[in-house]
């Protein structure tokens, strides 16, 4: 195959099949766990992200392997590719019964998000994408070509906020840069594919609290889509690092208002 068509390829047929595990569980009653206070994790994340890094491993061999459900040996930091997976995006709204939640594969080579695959089981959207062959989502049965909006009016824009932890900061943020609209939305990679669909223009999460394996594989996409991601210094988001934070924040946009939301949110975060 094409380069990267087979990795593609790969990861959208897991992320389907993995999202359909989900849903077996979606159906019914699952218990709960907590890995940590405000961090919940279920049977269905387990069985998800098994069946993921299982056959990643068996396709893949020579590839390094992070996510979010297994301890991460820093093996992968020896390797020039490496995937990383979030099971499960949004477990707090798949515990919630509510359907944004998705199931995230994402390649980086040399350190650069280079494949995305962010997964709607719910909805059966499927959004990829893959260095120098676009960024493409399929529903429905039909594929469409993902481009972010062009809009240059920010009186016009939206922003795509958490559904599960809105913050003080990004409304403030928000407020200065005169965006009134909003959609809400749980996984951040679906977050991420409203800006690629042109249905939302800017995400910010200022905190450090989302990891590697939430913004790869939808950095990805976005990339491809046009668009721009980096954290709140206007550098870029770094995966070759034993750190899985990304300790800077992030802010993703249609790359139009990118500049002037990451010089609002310098200032705004500097008075809190």
């Amino acid at each position: 195959m094409v380069a990267m068509q087979k990795e593609l390829y790969v990861a959208r047929e897991l992320a389907v099949s993995a999202g359909a595990i989900l849903m077996d569980y979606f159906e019914k009653s699952v218990s709960v766990d907590w890995k940590a206070p405000g961090d919940p994790v279920t049977a269905a994340d387990r069985e998800a992200n098994d069946f993921i890094v299982n056959a990643l491993r068996e396709e893949f061999p020579e590839h390094g392997i992070l996510s979010e459900e297994q301890e991460d040996d820093f093996a992968r930091l020896d390797r020039a590719q490496v995937w990383m997976i979030d099971p499960m995006d949004g477990t707090r709204e798949f515990i919630d019964r509510r359907e944004d939640f998705a199931v995230q594969i994402g390649l980086v080579s040399q350190g650069t998000p280079i494949l995305g695959v962010v997964y709607q089981p719910a909805k059966g959207k499927l959004y990829y994408a893959a260095k120098g062959i676009g960024a493409f989502l399929e529903e429905s049965g039909t594929t469409t070509p993902l481009r972010v909006s062009p809009e240059t009016t920010v009186s016009n824009m939206k922003a795509a906020v958490s559904r599960s932890h809105r913050s003080a900061r990004v409304d403030a943020i928000l407020a200065k840069l005169r965006i009134e609209e909003f959609v809400s939305m749980g996984s951040v990679g679906l977050k991420v594919g409203l800006l690629c669909e042109g249905r939302a223009h800017i995400y910010i999460h200022t905190a450090g609290r989302t990891k590697l394996w939430d913004t790869c594989g939808p950095e990805a996409i976005l990339r491809e889509a046009g668009g721009r991601i980096t954290d709140v210094a206007n550098d870029p988001l770094q995966y070759g690092t034993r750190e899985l934070l990304n300790l800077k924040g992030l802010i993703a946009t249609n790359g139009v208002i990118h500049d002037r939301a990451v010089h609002v949110t310098q200032a705004v975060l500097a008075t809190f």
